[in-house]
């Protein structure tokens, strides 16, 4: 066991736990934060994708001590009311079916926009490679990235 300190969405924690116990387990076990889902186990399906210091990870194949002290994001951490624009575009486009694998289909999504404000569909297919959706949501989820591109944008001009 290990004191660690672990920054998730703006707010720190300090975990005692196993230095190779997986960060998804921290997130969800040890903090609480149960939006991030468990999928495969072997960061094949995406799942449980959040941010580690601006870039999307499987959670799951990671080790709590490679994320200590480092910025976390999770779905949680977007906005605590659905407002962020790729929340908001999952919505009007209704794109769950499930919903299982949507939080993880989020944080990439999120992460493609910060880097590529206005993605074309081989941007999209991408970033989202290896993000399975057992629904076969993918259409919903590229015309809800593009419309949160168009929300970002807009935004960003009012500014």
């Amino acid at each position: 066991m290990a004191s660690l300190t672990l920054k998730i969405n703006n707010k720190t924690h300090t975990v005692d736990v196993d230095p190779k116990m997986p960060l998804l387990w921290a997130i969800r076990d040890v903090v609480g934060l149960t939006g991030t889902k468990y999928g495969c186990g072997i960061a094949q399906c995406g799942a449980c994708t959040v941010h580690l210091a601006g870039t999307p990870v499987r959670s799951c194949s990671i080790p709590v001590s490679a994320a200590a002290n480092k910025d976390i994001v999770t779905i949680e951490g977007l906005s605590s009311d659905n407002s962020h624009p790729v929340q908001q575009a999952w919505i009007a486009e209704q794109v769950p079916q499930c919903g299982y694998c949507q939080s993880g289909q989020i944080m990439a999504a999120t992460a493609l926009l910060k880097k590529t404000p206005n993605p074309t569909d081989k941007d999209i297919d991408t970033a989202m490679q290896g993000h399975i959706c057992r629904c076969g949501t993918y259409p919903r989820i590229r015309k809800a990235i593009k419309a949160a591109s168009q929300l970002m944008n807009q935004k960003a001009s009012i500014k």
